[in-house]
């Protein structure tokens, strides 16, 4: 009876497993070898990471793709917190409005996005020619198109994704806990230092993980704000493969296994760090 039952299961996920193998596993793999082989044939090579480590063009990308990804997660992480505390304590008529528009924002990123940032800090933005009437400084010279520029957009649509992640996990906190230590003499600041964050701390660290990897390969949102003016790893990739002059699908290929390889050390060390946690907080 089980042996029937395993096959029906394994027949019904057979869809899914054939659209995973089609659209995930093959193109993966493909993206792989092709990285290992050289643009006039199939001939194994490294030229195509050697010239990703070696040019400055590649280096920057790199660099600067993971200065945003790592500076706007931080910083989103951060607000997110305070703001899921916030939807945490609130009632249930004001989390319920804080969710709608949380929902809302949530999906307001890409282009869409970058076409807002730029009505408003553009060159010609709102808020710039406010600045420069007024003699605000910071909103007069917003570097806007820069890494800086980017990395401030980012936080944008970092901070809906974070607060959605870390809500879930603030349910996991009981109100029994806050009371046990204000009777033990301490306070809220106590509370949160000894008990609340390290048990937040496993959701923490898995949201930075995602908040990462949606950063470092976002797209749309950077190519719509600086074009190629800003060199990014999903920008230099993209132009290996629809580039008006010269398209080189085999260097495309390397630095998306580059890109890739970003994200699985990211999943990895934060694994670590979460197994490291785990075993301090069981031992205490």
């Amino acid at each position: 009876m089980k042996k029937q039952h395993t096959k029906t299961y394994l027949f019904a996920l057979l869809p899914f497993i054939v659209l995973v193998g089609m659209f995930e596993i093959i193109p993966i793999l493909s993206i792989v070898v092709q990285s290992f082989t050289s643009s006039g044939g199939f001939d194994f090579t490294l030229d195509n990471y050697i010239r990703i480590f070696t040019k400055q063009l590649y280096q920057t990308a790199i660099i600067n793709s993971l200065f945003i990804a790592i500076a706007s997660s931080i910083i989103g992480i951060i607000i997110a917190f305070f703001g899921a505390r916030a939807a945490f304590i609130a009632s249930d008529k004001s989390r319920k409005i804080f969710m709608s528009i949380l929902n809302m924002v949530s999906n307001f990123s890409g282009v869409p996005l970058a076409f807002a940032y730029i009505i408003m800090l553009g060159n010609t933005g709102i808020l710039t020619l406010i600045g420069k009437e007024y003699g605000i400084f910071f909103l007069a010279e917003f570097p806007l198109y820069s890494v800086l520029g980017l990395m401030i957009t980012y936080v944008y649509f970092q901070i809906p994704l974070a607060i959605l992640l870390l809500l879930p996990a603030f349910n996991s906190l009981k109100k029994q806990w806050l009371d046990a230590v204000s009777l033990m003499g301490g306070t809220k600041t106590t509370f949160w230092l000894k008990v609340g964050l390290p048990v937040l701390m496993p959701s923490i660290l898995g949201t930075f993980s995602t908040l990462f990897a949606n950063a470092i390969a976002a797209y749309a949102t950077a190519y719509a704000l600086v074009m190629n003016n800003v060199s990014l790893l999903p920008i230099r990739i993209s132009e290996q493969f629809v580039g008006d002059v010269v398209q080189n699908p085999h260097l495309g290929g390397a630095l998306a296994v580059v890109l890739m390889a970003l994200m699985i050390l990211s999943i990895f060390i934060n694994e670590k760090i979460m197994q490291k946690n785990r075993s301090a907080y069981d031992g205490k």
